[in-house]
């Protein structure tokens, strides 16, 4: 695991990189070169992730409990560009990683690190964003994710009611996370910080 992690790590991304990556895949998209409805993922989390980068600010319990984290972490996540979750997600995280230099934050793609993503499924499925918290000798502390227990359940009761996940549940989610503007990731969160100290 720690060699995986470690080969991981080589690729990563910091979050100004993964951001001007996801920039640069809308900007250089040309009709017909690539799969459309990626590519129309791709621009509405583009422009989610600047909405979030400027409206989320970390609540009082969330910044007193990660400036209490004096040791070195990375907080390594598995994410693609086209994932909505990961859109609402990582500008949240990014949000702690910039208030406690401890934390550093690094990005993967899910698709280029296989063998990272099989040793964190969610119940068998690779969904992602997928957090995992390693510790200064990059040993496994915590993970996180793919979406906040609110919006898990929230998805769960619609495939339940309809026997599969389909364009309205998702735009459902997206509505229910526009109104819920990162708190629910943000409560969660604090749980992993406790988990590190």
């Amino acid at each position: 695991m720690k060699e995986i992690i470690e080969n991981s790590l080589q690729k990563a991304m910091n979050y100004q990189e993964y951001r001007n990556h996801i920039q640069s895949l809308v900007n250089d998209f040309k009709v017909g070169e690539g799969a459309d409805d990626l590519m129309h993922y791709n621009r509405l989390n583009d422009k989610r992730m600047k909405r979030l980068d400027k409206q989320i600010n970390l609540g009082e319990r969330a910044k007193e409990e990660v400036s209490q984290i004096e040791n070195r972490f990375t907080w390594l996540v598995l994410s693609e560009s086209w994932c909505g979750d990961a859109a609402q997600s990582l500008p949240v995280l990014n949000k702690f990683a910039e208030f406690n230099s401890n934390i550093d934050l690094k990005i993967v793609s899910r698709d280029e690190n296989d063998s990272l993503m099989q040793k964190f499924l969610t119940n068998g499925s690779k969904s992602i964003p997928k957090l995992i918290v390693l510790d200064k000798n990059n040993e496994v502390i915590e993970h996180w994710g793919p979406r906040s227990k609110r919006a898990t359940a929230l998805l769960n009761e619609y495939k339940e009611k309809n026997g599969k996940i389909d364009s309205q549940i998702k735009e459902d989610l997206q509505i229910w996370y526009n109104k819920d503007k990162g708190q629910s990731i943000e409560e969660e969160l604090v749980e992993v910080l406790q988990k590190m100290k």
